[in-house]
């Protein structure tokens, strides 16, 4: 049997829970962007170099050809070994992105462990292309 004090308490908890102030679901999207930059990561991930760059944006395609990327790719991604861990730590949005032309961009920075690099920062910058498809335009691993 519940007490009177235990049960005051009881009610006393489910009051306070419901003045908590209500959760905020993330901008959707920051959540389309995040899992776009995700996809084109794994992709990376498994040293697909190729499709990678197949999956990327002009503005990217147009400053590295394919063969350039892929062998840049594995020389980068190789010494630091397998992906263990990857969090969101922000997404931001711009019109305007340095040495780039105005338009829609995002930024979404990853903290990253990998098998050899325990502390990494990623950034993968997309652009909004002419047919509203978000694709990478750019990839920084520090």
């Amino acid at each position: 049997m519940i007490g009177w004090s235990t049960a005051r308490y009881a009610v006393l908890a489910v009051a306070l829970a419901s003045w908590a102030p209500p959760a905020f679901a993330q901008d959707p999207a920051a959540t389309t962007v995040q899992s776009i930059a995700r996809d084109w990561l794994a992709l990376t991930d498994r040293g697909d170099g190729a499709a990678s760059w197949d999956a990327a944006a002009r503005q990217f395609k147009n400053a590295i050809a394919r063969d350039r990327w892929a062998e840049a790719l594995q020389k980068t991604r190789d010494p630091i070994g397998a992906l263990e861990r990857r969090t969101v730590l922000s997404t931001t949005f711009a019109t305007t992105f340095p040495g780039a032309p105005d338009g829609n961009y995002a930024i979404v920075l990853f903290r990253t462990s990998f098998a050899k690099k325990t502390d990494a920062a990623e950034t993968v910058t997309l652009e909004r292309e002419a047919d509203d498809a978000w694709r990478v335009v750019g990839y920084f691993i520090r």
